[in-house]
């Protein structure tokens, strides 16, 4: 069973907490922690040079994400595909995308929310919709994470709770960089996952670097054979577990 290294990082247009835009900051915290997913939120891919292109180039990790300004993104060592970006209103984005790891799939969320209570429980109103994670065709194992924007119990925390589990159910703060103490930037997963480690960077470099720390998740997908739900056929008495299989070949 392999491990697999994630990270989700709010990097702010790599403008670290003196106010100086400076990508190079952004590129020695990733490196530091060698991650094979990095999902990045406020990615200003439009300025010159662009911040996307050059944290792939510098980091040697493949980039997905759109042109907007001040979008999500993702670097990663593993083929990503199916990446659909979703307006979730009032300044909230979604970045979908599947990732094929080592003959498993995950499907990947990466979010950036509001604070404003209102809008934000919109926000996650439609996150948790058939369009998105209630999508029952999506049927591997879901992880969500990014920048939830509230200090951990938000209007509509409560859904992600029901639906989702935690990574981690202890307390680490990753917002603001220079003193912490909210945990804005969270991961949420469901499915067949082994969580080994759940950690914040927090050295003095990477807390110049954003105003927000990346979090940094370490875990194994167990085999979806034996740990997916089974869901029930219309029109059958027959039960299966759908998708995911890997093809088995014979000796």
């Amino acid at each position: 069973m392999y491990s697999i290294r994630l990270m989700t990082f709010n990097i702010r247009g790599c403008r670290g907490t003196d106010g100086r835009v400076d990508p190079e900051r952004i590129v020695a915290a990733i490196r530091k922690e060698q991650p094979d997913i990095v999902a990045l939120q406020e990615v200003a891919s439009g300025s010159i040079p662009d911040q996307l292109a050059f944290l792939s180039e510098k980091l040697g990790l493949e980039s997905f994400g759109s042109t907007c300004q001040g979008g999500n993104a993702f670097l990663s060592r593993f083929p990503l595909s199916g990446l659909q970006e979703y307006d979730l209103g009032n300044g909230g984005v979604c970045l979908r995308a599947d990732a094929d790891i080592h003959d498993k799939r995950l499907h990947l969320f990466n979010v950036r929310l509001q604070a404003f209570p209102f809008p934000r429980r919109r926000q996650i109103v439609k996150l948790m919709s058939t369009d998105l994670l209630g999508n029952s065709d999506l049927v591997c194992p879901k992880m969500l994470l990014g920048d939830f924007a509230d200090p951990w119990f938000g209007m509509g925390t409560i859904e992600l709770f029901l639906a989702f589990r935690p990574a981690s159910s202890f307390w680490r703060p990753t917002f603001p960089s220079r003193f912490p103490v909210f945990p804005r930037d969270r991961i949420y997963f469901q499915g067949s996952f082994k969580v080994l480690d759940c950690r914040v960077l927090k050295n003095s470099e990477v807390r110049l670097a954003s105003s927000h720390l990346p979090l940094i998740l370490t875990f194994q997908v167990k085999d979806s054979l034996e740990y997916l739900k089974t869901k029930k056929i219309r029109n059958s008495r027959m039960e299966t577990a759908p998708g995911c299989f890997r093809k088995r070949t014979e000796a």
